[in-house]
């Protein structure tokens, strides 16, 4: 399976909890104003690159504690991250960065089962726009005071976004 890449970070620290490796899907419809990576706005940019090379270079690295999906959106390309997820799941935490809000993820997902098998994979998800008005660089793993830090399986549970320090 192939996925349209923005870029690839082997070792953060800023990407979540942990040393993590960080997957920069190419493609986003939200275009915030702001964005920390706009470079990854085009869906005509970026290269494709083949998913279980990237799971194989994860693996490698023997201090990866964690795997974040950024963007660009994720979501846009939920099948083969969702495909990773999977296979990525029982070892690593896993992390999303999305503009979409929790809300709006579930509503995708009952349209789409890609979309909805990504989400319930993940263990966080950082939902929401960047919004430069809003921004603040005191939060930990996010840019601006509206976006969540969500609990994904404490949230299906609930059936609602249920927040959560990391």
């Amino acid at each position: 399976m192939k996925i349209k890449l923005a870029g690839l970070v082997s070792d953060s620290i800023v990407d979540g909890p942990g040393f993590r490796f960080t997957i920069f899907t190419q493609g986003c419809p939200h275009r915030c104003e702001g964005c920390h990576n706009p470079q990854t706005h085009d869906f005509e940019g970026g290269r494709y690159a083949d998913c279980d090379r990237i799971m194989e270079k994860i693996r490698a690295n023997k201090l990866i504690t964690g795997v974040t999906f950024s963007g660009g959106e994720p979501f846009c390309q939920a099948e083969a991250c969702a495909y990773m997820a999977e296979r990525l799941k029982k070892d690593y935490h896993l992390l999303c960065f999305t503009g979409y809000t929790f809300e709006q993820l579930l509503e995708m997902g009952e349209k789409d089962g890609n979309v909805r098998r990504f989400l319930e994979l993940m263990d966080v998800v950082v939902d929401g726009r960047f919004e430069p008005d809003k921004r603040s660089l005191e939060l930990r793993f996010k840019g601006s005071t509206n976006q969540r830090t969500i609990d994904v399986k404490e949230s299906i549970k609930q059936g609602r976004a249920v927040e959560i320090e990391i």
